[in-house]
């Protein structure tokens, strides 16, 4: 089989011709999503809420955790990389004019509302 004839068969694939790599990041954010859930869930076992042993806690997990300094980092990092996403990905809505669509637009800025209080309350 040639290496021509797979790169033809990949390439008569059914896509819309507007597809970029700006919407490749839906799928990540569903990855910093997952990034974050998973590391968030990971650091929580460990971390107590208590006013009295939360800075203890924290030292905790960063030095007797295995790998407890790489969840953290991770989990800073990931939340960076979640709002860098979704920043783009509303300015490729911007960009294609997904914003005339008025309800999913509406939807949309009633998620990233959410997204924000939930980062701000939450840290």
């Amino acid at each position: 089989m040639p290496h021509h004839y797979i790169l033809t068969l990949f390439g008569l694939l059914p896509v819309a011709t507007n597809i970029s790599t700006w919407w490749n990041f839906g799928s990540m954010l569903l990855t910093c999503l997952g990034l974050q859930v998973m590391t968030g869930f990971f650091l929580a076992v460990h971390y107590t809420a208590n006013i009295n042993l939360a800075f203890s806690s924290i030292i905790h997990i960063t030095r007797d955790v295995p790998y407890g300094w790489m969840m953290q980092n991770l989990h800073a990092i990931g939340a960076s990389m979640f709002f860098i996403c979704i920043y783009i990905h509303i300015a490729r809505g911007l960009y294609y004019g997904s914003y005339l669509n008025k309800e999913t637009w509406m939807s949309g800025i009633t998620l990233l509302i959410t997204l924000m209080a939930t980062a701000f309350f939450g840290y």
